[in-house]
């Protein structure tokens, strides 16, 4: 029979503190899922307005006295761990998560002991497991992609996870087979979250390292990788341990290359080209362990998650190595997914089939508003502020899951301009000029822009696409430097209904094939989550609207 009891994921374990670089636990979370099926979902730096929230312990209490997670009398209780530990407790020790430490990956849970002292529950103990780091971003596909497809290769790749950074498991005969799990690749994810030559090119010593990885994969398009900068960052390690010494750096550069950097500015092209390297050895070395695994155990599908896994220019390569019938990735990949992942896992375990979901389930927090019926004339309102340079911005509905805006939190501008592409970006976001910006776009229309097939995982903006000749114009401010867009798209109603009536409106009456889409925020802050910041963040960035669940409000 199975278990029909409501599961409650968390992820809230604390960081440890470093003084000299950045700490690493982020992206607290959590869900409530009940038969397969998703109720609540918070990722909490959308609720307090800090990005990247790692405190989870002072506002659970608050979030289940004032009722906004809606906990029944009786439920399971998951927890997820992390290198940093496994114990959780919350502000006034109401709510205690224990379990012992790890010792070995395994495919399962271990026990864990729970307490919660409330108005409903009286100081007892909630039945508790602690699921592995690792497992935990591996089962987020599931609540997206449905369950694991027979003779499957599961792929968690992060900076640290619970035991590793790397691991692999073997799904065959309904059964999940650990296969490998290790720190071997931790110089890769380093690159991109600790490492102090990359920090420093990217002028991000002082800022949290979640939001490095993305600025060096924008960056590295930039360079060129050269053979002789691999070699020499082989051979010091990578520099990855030079904080606060860069003119070690710079002197190495010098004796080297006969180059003299005084400081870190990212127009220097040699910088560039060690961006693209660090970009180069990730993908090449990343890809050849894929391939080593898939020569052991011929698997037909690929699941794939961990930070790691929005590292898109990477992704596009996979997929072109054909060593797959098809990959898939959850549009929370990176730790936002975990609760999710978790929550996911014990369903399963419970017997219960995962639904799949549309990406739009951050619903914690969100006041009771009804969303108005899509009108013509809102469509056609909105495309007039676009087809006059206008920059909207959206906040239909329940937000999106993880790092990427898809279509319910986003700002919006017309795709064949580059001069408005920069203004959005570096004028309204206030973001560095080497960032790129994506086009949505419907799906049948993607078809006919881009040289490679399109594939599945654009929906979640997770691959980048050449796009042909004659669309380049069309597409001009959402090409990167490297030449390719990173096109999200819409492939029916079902999908985004609002997003789908306007990018079908403008393509069909106006013969635009994309909007730039991104999201909706300004550097160093969260995504907006209610209708109140939506509206104070688009009259702060000087919007010229803003749709507020299908209502326009002209700024």
């Amino acid at each position: 029979m199975k278990n029909t009891k409501p599961t409650l994921a968390i992820f809230g374990i604390k960081d440890r503190f470093q003084s000299d670089r950045p700490t690493f636990v982020h992206d607290h979370n959590l869900c409530l899922m009940q038969n397969g099926k998703i109720l609540q979902y918070l990722q909490l730096d959308r609720f307090t307005r800090r990005k990247y929230d790692n405190r989870l312990d002072e506002f659970i209490e608050d979030l289940i006295d004032n009722k906004l997670l809606d906990l029944p009398e009786d439920f399971d209780l998951v927890n997820v761990n992390v290198f940093a530990g496994n114990s959780f407790i919350s502000k006034s020790g109401r709510l205690r998560v224990e379990s012992n430490l790890q010792k070995e990956l395994k495919a399962d849970f271990d026990e864990a002991k729970a307490w919660f002292q409330s108005e409903n529950w009286k100081g007892k103990e909630i039945n508790a497991y602690e699921c592995s780091h690792e497992l935990a971003h591996i089962f987020s596909c599931l609540p997206f992609w449905g369950k694991f497809k027979e003779n499957s290769l599961l792929v968690s790749f992060d900076g640290a996870s619970s035991l590793c950074n790397f691991s692999a498991w073997h799904f065959i005969n309904e059964q999940i087979k650990p296969l490998e799990y290790h720190w071997e690749l931790g110089y890769l994810s380093k690159f991109f979250n600790d490492n102090s030559l990359t920090f420093g090119i990217l002028n991000a010593i002082k800022e949290d390292h979640c939001s490095v990885p993305g600025k060096l994969m924008g960056y590295a398009s930039w360079g060129n990788y050269r053979e002789d900068i691999e070699l020499w960052l082989k051979a010091n390690e990578y520099f990855k341990n030079h904080w606060k010494q860069e003119n070690v750096i710079f002197q190495s550069i010098k004796d080297n290359f006969g180059i003299t950097i005084n400081e870190f500015d990212n127009k220097i092209s040699f910088l560039q080209d060690i961006a693209a390297a660090f970009q180069h050895i990730f993908e090449r070395d990343f890809i050849a362990k894929i391939a080593d695994l898939q020569k052991k155990v011929n698997a037909d599908y690929l699941y794939y998650a961990g930070g790691c896994a929005l590292n898109i220019v990477t992704n596009t390569k996979l997929i072109s190595q054909n060593l797959f019938k098809d990959v898939f990735i959850p549009p929370c990949c990176n730790d936002s997914g975990l609760s999710l992942g978790a929550a996911a896992f014990l369903e399963w375990k419970k017997g219960n089939d995962i639904r799949i979901h549309l990406p739009y389930l951050c619903n914690i927090g969100l006041p009771n508003q009804k969303t108005a019926d899509i009108s013509n004339g809102l469509i056609k309102q909105t495309a007039e502020i676009l087809l006059n340079g206008g920059i909207i911005g959206i906040c239909n509905g329940n937000a999106e899951v993880g790092p990427r805006a898809l279509g319910n939190r986003s700002l919006l501008a017309l795709a064949n301009n580059k001069e408005i592409a920069r203004k959005l970006s570096m004028d309204v976001k206030k973001r560095e000029w080497y960032r790129p910006v994506a086009p949505i776009m419907l799906d049948e229309v993607a078809k006919q822009v881009t040289v490679q097939p399109m594939h599945h995982l654009a929906k979640y903006m997770l691959l980048d696409f050449n796009v042909k000749p004659e669309f380049q114009n069309d597409l001009a401010g959402g090409i990167h430097a490297n030449q390719t867009a990173r096109i999200q798209t819409i492939t029916s109603k079902s999908d985004n209904p609002f997003m789908f009536r306007l990018l079908d409106y403008l393509h069909k009456n106006h013969n635009i094939p994309a909007l730039i889409n991104t999201s909706f925020n300004a550097q160093g802050e969260p995504i907006v989550h209610t209708p109140e910041q939506a509206m104070q963040s688009a009259k702060r960035m000087n919007l010229q609207g803003v749709i507020i669940n299908n209502q326009l409000y002209h700024l």
